[in-house]
């Protein structure tokens, strides 16, 4: 398996998510994590804090379209696993976001940026299982 690693594309979007979390917290004075928005989303409290999370999740579903517009390419997704692998894979991210009380945004951009020692600990946890699983993925199991 061979990982492209496209460092001005990885920089761009790393830049592009720390401002939107800066302009969230600035503006609404909430915390950009993903699944805390889609969950407001579905299980909305109030009117008002459900439209900007619709606003979010919607930008989030048009953003293949303007990377379309602006260079006139869609991005290239390759999902080198099976369906059943897909729905395994988030059934296991949703245990994980439960767990640990949120997701890799926002305990990894905004927890962090908060020294959130949950978040801290939370980021140290995901990123040790993330390349234990790679290490044993390629090396081990030879995929």
């Amino acid at each position: 398996m061979v990982t492209s690693f496209t460092p001005y594309a990885a920089l761009s979007g790393g830049v592009l998510i720390g401002l939107s979390a800066i302009l969230l917290m600035w503006s609404l004075g909430r915390i950009m994590g993903a699944t805390g928005i889609l969950e407001g989303f579905i299980f909305p409290k109030n009117l008002d804090n459900w439209s900007w999370r619709a606003a979010t999740l919607l930008g989030m579903a048009l953003a293949p379209l303007i990377i379309y517009q602006v260079s006139g390419n869609f991005p290239s997704i390759q999902i080198p696993i099976s369906t059943g692998m897909l729905v395994i894979g988030a059934f296991i991210v949703g245990v994980g976001v439960t767990l640990g009380s949120g997701c890799t945004s926002g305990h990894g951009v905004c927890g962090m940026a908060r020294f959130s020692p949950r978040s801290i600990a939370a980021t140290v946890t995901f990123m040790a299982t993330t390349a234990i699983t790679i290490y044993i993925i390629r090396h081990v199991l030879g995929a």
